[in-house]
């Protein structure tokens, strides 16, 4: 079958439609009686409900099902700070996933500004408008900084999709991975490749779940107490991986290691590495569009399991498994944020979506269009915000 120029494609699609997303309404005005419900001057009456009680916002308008997908381009896919602008086609991207797999309206926000105030208060002024804030594609630190300060600002949950979506994923491989080689979580061996935003979360998710050693590279090697040149948040996490304070580049220090994650550029690992690696590794290579290494060659090396970013080869890690459900799950108890607990309740339902008589190195991660994960994920989400106490209802 012949390779399709999905570049010619999308940009034939979007000069077509002039975007992907329209609103639409919910109510019909075909006459005066209609408009005069869904306007002047019946409008006037919910209006003074939610005066007297801001909490009716979420019975008389949008505000529960409404999601704002917020960025300033400055770390858009493999693109890097493109701007505000050319960031759009991506958010607007966010938003069609959003309600095409959880039935969750969304609305691109693209900021002109990489001022972490100035982004921290825009969000803050349409609060009013919006359930929940997913954060999507800025670049690190400064989206910890913005993720943070939101989260104590506002009332409404707050994720960026770019860290902890990518992490939930990753988790979830990891339990099934877990449950095929027999290995036990508390003595997996981890490098994480790449301590930016993905890097860091996925490192706090599997600390959270009781992996004991991490170690982080970027392209100097390991990271480690003496090197220099990281910031605040790489040096934060070095106070809690490398236990054993090792050194040297990811060729050394990927011996004997159970699982190789990358979250950094093409071509970064080899069939020599991971033959280097501990029985049974498992190596997810999450670069795009070229992986840290291709998984017929990771296979070579002796990999039980591999796992891309990419939609072409099995166990894609595809963040659609996780922020719809979560965001889903997180609206419908109105929840005050997306806490730790969710997530690796959110972790736990991608995996189980597979049965554990089905599972296979081919088969860790589910299927973006699996139609159970939405729903799996949903469940777990809401029953881990009310055991947790963040939520409303």
């Amino acid at each position: 079958m012949q390779n399709k120029d999905y570049s010619k494609l999308a940009l034939d699609m979007h000069e077509n439609k002039k975007g992907k997303i329209s609103l639409e309404s919910k109510v019909r005005v075909e006459n005066k009686d209609d408009l005069s419900i869904a306007y002047t001057p019946g409008v006037a009456q919910p209006c003074r409900e939610i005066h007297k009680n801001k909490e009716d916002v979420y019975k008389y308008t949008s505000k529960g099902n409404m999601v704002a997908v917020v960025s300033d381009g400055s770390a858009v896919l493999g693109l890097g700070d493109i701007g505000a602008e050319a960031s759009i086609p991506v958010m607007e991207g966010k938003a069609i996933l959003f309600k095409e797999f959880a039935g969750v309206d969304a609305f691109p926000i693209c900021l002109k500004t990489n001022e972490v105030d100035e982004i921290v208060n825009t969000v803050k002024l349409m609060e009013p408008v919006f359930g929940g804030i997913n954060l999507e594609d800025i670049s690190s630190p400064r989206c910890f900084e913005v993720e943070e300060k939101l989260k104590k600002e506002l009332d409404i949950p707050v994720f960026h999709d770019d860290q902890h979506g990518t992490a939930i994923v990753v988790a979830s491989a990891i339990i099934n991975y877990v449950k095929l080689s027999g290995k036990r979580v508390e003595n997996l061996e981890i490098v994480i490749n790449g301590p930016g935003a993905a890097g860091i979360a996925i490192g706090k998710i599997l600390l959270s779940m009781n992996v004991k050693n991490i170690i982080f590279c970027n392209l100097q090697g390991a990271i480690s107490e003496d090197m220099e040149d990281l910031n605040w948040a790489q040096r934060n996490m070095l106070e809690v991986t490398n236990i054993r304070n090792e050194k040297g580049s990811l060729k050394d220090v990927i011996k004997d290691k159970d699982i190789f994650i990358g979250v950094s550029g093409p071509n970064m690992l080899t069939t020599d590495m991971v033959k280097t690696m501990a029985k049974d590794s498992m190596v997810l290579a999450m670069a795009n569009p070229i992986p840290e290494i291709m998984p017929e060659d990771a296979k070579l090396g002796g990999a039980l399991v591999v796992g891309t970013g990419r939609s072409d080869f099995p166990n894609q890690v595809n963040n659609v498994l996780a922020f719809p459900g979560i965001f889903r799950g997180a609206l419908d108890v109105r929840a005050k944020e997306i806490n730790e607990e969710m997530k690796i309740a959110a972790a736990y339902a991608i995996a189980n979506t597979i049965l554990d008589s089905e599972i296979t190195a081919e088969n860790i991660i589910p299927n973006a269009f699996n139609k159970n994960v939405v729903e799996n994920v949903a469940n777990a989400v809401k029953e881990a915000a009310k055991q947790t106490k963040v939520n409303r209802i």
